[in-house]
């Protein structure tokens, strides 16, 4: 498997999880956002969610990076490529912290993630699978150049799926 990358983009870094990441992990899946991953979550489930993200580097060679300012080096949030069991599909998504919202944080760190999956790992294609309430993650997701697919295989029966054909190797 790939080692755990680090990429940097104008104004982030994204890195491997620290323990440190937990607790503002956990606070944002005990809170109502996390209705669009199916949450909230309990501890237990927040932990084993933290975990899964991490695991998948040395299981799957794919997994969650956390996001940081370059400037500040608060950690803003996370994306990551998630696979296995529960994905039908190799799957890119994101969150951002409530207080880092609309700065465009998202959008910069999946563009970043989008390219090392075609050009390091060498992905087919890249799916996000969205909760059709959360607009902001559907507008993020056409803004990355994903189309909606309406027959793709999805891990909750009411999500939307969006395909990232970008992702597929040239």
């Amino acid at each position: 498997m790939p080692p755990i990358p680090t990429l940097v983009t104008p104004r982030l870094n994204l890195r491997a999880m620290r323990f440190e990441d937990w607790p503002a992990y956990r606070q944002l899946m005990a809170s109502e956002r996390a209705r669009f991953m199916g949450g909230p979550f309990s501890d237990t489930l927040a932990w084993g969610m933290f975990c899964s993200d991490h695991a998948q580097w040395d299981l799957l060679g794919c997994g969650a990076l956390m996001i940081d300012d370059q400037t500040t080096g608060a950690c803003i949030g996370q994306v990551g490529i998630n696979a296995g069991p529960l994905f039908p599909e190799w799957e890119l998504g994101w969150f951002v912290y409530p207080e880092f919202e609309g700065r465009g944080y998202a959008l910069e760190a999946a563009k970043a993630l989008l390219h090392w999956a075609k050009e390091v790992r060498r992905l087919p294609s890249l799916v996000s699978y969205v909760d059709p309430e959360n607009q902001r993650s559907a507008n993020l997701a056409t803004r990355l150049g994903a189309v909606l697919d309406r027959t793709a295989a999805r891990p909750a029966p009411g999500d939307l799926v969006y395909r990232h054909y970008s992702a597929m190797p040239a």
